[in-house]
């Protein structure tokens, strides 16, 4: 009887896992409780895998129908977050796979968007799939349209922490310690070189510098979309380590929304900065002007910075480390100090490698829209090199810092964080090519967060006393 259980199943051209298992048993299981052949073809209606990262990897005749996307569209080029409003997904999805995993199944009720941009009313069940060795390898998700159902009647609800995190997300917030970083460190530069830290300038000269932050971020989101990056990139990090915020693809802004963001983000950081311009001079007008031009033409036409073969690079570690640095000290001084240029050599290597490691995983979606970073240039293989060049740089320039006797030694304990640097060089190596390679993407963002913070303290705590 098992025999032709298993072959009335062949008749149907759901795809459930690799091996098949899975799908065999599902089946098995509706055949036991005694769901006639007839009534459950009627009843699913889609049937879609997806690996730990939500690729799709199989997509049934069923799926097709209920939102609109071919199996050519779909498999290897989606991903089961493009069906659902982000702000879905952002709130609730998260806690649907974790209770998959944990109960092994979540059931409920939500509304997709197909192909089409209409709102679907449907039951879904997800399990967690797994391959011959009993390892989770992703999800599966049963999904019946509810015909008597209207969107609002089923809409999971959105609450307030979820409709701030996603402006978190959008503006991709939790970056700004590339930001904050080196402005303390200007900061404890100043006091290094004898003068009083004004604690009132230091939060302004954040404000700005974190609005111009934002604006820049925005900016390069919009661009992206409107290039064609963003859509292509298939392997963007679900935590936003790589293709951009994924605000407008997930529709939690539209790209005009984000455009005027980005607008009103930098004309913001002007304001902010015209009170940093009377207390410091022209010098810091030239050096926000530079921030901001870099910022936006970053992604944004006729430049394109970005694809220029290491200019995007090198411009990042410029205006985040050196410039940045300066710029703070030069709010607190009134003058540029060679020594807050040396100070933030060591911060602009590392937001460097920051970018340069996170280009790793876009290099398809780069390549196919002529976004020429160094990883395209040279090829994923041969740039890990160049990651280790920009690790050792940024350590290597700390010694020197202390060697030729411009900041104290103490400046050395920043040194600890070469930990983080060695663990993703290993984790580079072993997984540039793999989704695997996350743990290096965060290593990266740690090594130069600890960093400024280390430098930050042997300067300030290295000063003598005023």
């Amino acid at each position: 009887m098992q025999l032709q259980v298993v072959q009335s199943f062949a008749q149907f051209n759901f795809c459930f896992s690799k091996d098949r298992v899975l799908y065999v048993i599902l089946k098995v299981k509706y055949f036991i409780k005694g769901i006639k052949m007839s009534e459950m073809s009627e009843n699913i209606k889609s049937v879609i895998t997806c690996d730990l990262d939500g690729k799709i990897e199989t997509y049934s005749d069923g799926a097709s129908k209920v939102f609109g996307y071919s199996k050519e569209e779909a498999i290897g080029k989606m991903r089961v977050s493009d069906f659902s409003d982000g702000k879905v997904v952002l709130g609730h999805v998260i806690n649907w796979l974790d209770e998959a995993v944990k109960k092994g199944k979540w059931e409920g009720n939500t509304v997709f968007i197909n192909k089409d941009r209409k709102e679907v009313p449907c039951k879904i069940k997800i399990t967690p799939t797994k391959d011959k060795n009993g390892e989770h390898t992703g999800y599966c998700g049963v999904t019946t349209p509810l015909k008597d159902k209207a969107p609002d009647e089923v809409r999971p609800k959105i609450n307030l922490m979820t409709k701030i995190f996603a402006w978190v997300v959008i503006m991709r917030m939790p970056f700004l310690s590339a930001t904050i970083m080196p402005i303390l460190v200007g900061a404890a530069v100043s006091k290094f070189m004898g003068f009083n830290v004004d604690w009132g300038w230091l939060g302004l000269t954040l404000l700005g510098g974190s609005l111009l932050h934002i604006g820049t971020n925005t900016s390069n989101d919009y661009f992206d979309h409107k290039s064609g990056t963003d859509k292509l990139n298939y392997n963007y990090s679900n935590k936003g380590l790589n293709g951009g915020s994924r605000g407008i693809q997930m529709g939690l802004i539209s790209p005009k929304g984000m455009l005027n963001l980005s607008i009103i983000t930098f004309a913001l950081s002007a304001v902010v900065g015209i009170p940093l311009i009377q207390k410091a001079g022209t010098p810091i007008l030239w050096l926000g002007v530079i921030g901001f031009l870099s910022g936006l033409f970053y992604t944004a036409p006729p430049f394109r910075f970005s694809s220029r073969k290491g200019m995007g690079e090198l411009l990042i570690g410029l205006n985040f480390g050196p410039l940045m640095v300066a710029g703070s000290a030069l709010v607190q001084t009134g003058q540029l100090l060679p020594e807050a240029f040396l100070a933030g050599i060591p911060l602009g290597f590392l937001i460097a490698a920051v970018v340069y490691v996170n280009e790793f995983p876009d290099h398809d979606s780069d390549k196919a829209t002529g976004k020429n970073t160094l990883i395209v240039v040279f090829g994923p293989k041969k740039a890990r090199i160049g990651y280790v060049s920009l690790v050792l740089g940024a350590f290597l320039s700390i010694v020197f810092l202390v060697v030729n006797g411009i900041f104290p030694s103490l400046i050395l304990i920043s040194l600890l964080a070469s930990y983080f640097g060695v663990t993703s060089i290993q984790t580079l190596y072993k997984y540039y090519n793999s989704r695997l390679l996350e743990p290096a993407n965060w290593g990266t963002i740690i090594m130069h967060s600890v960093t400024g913070i280390l430098l930050f303290v042997g300067i300030w705590l290295g000063s003598p006393s005023l």
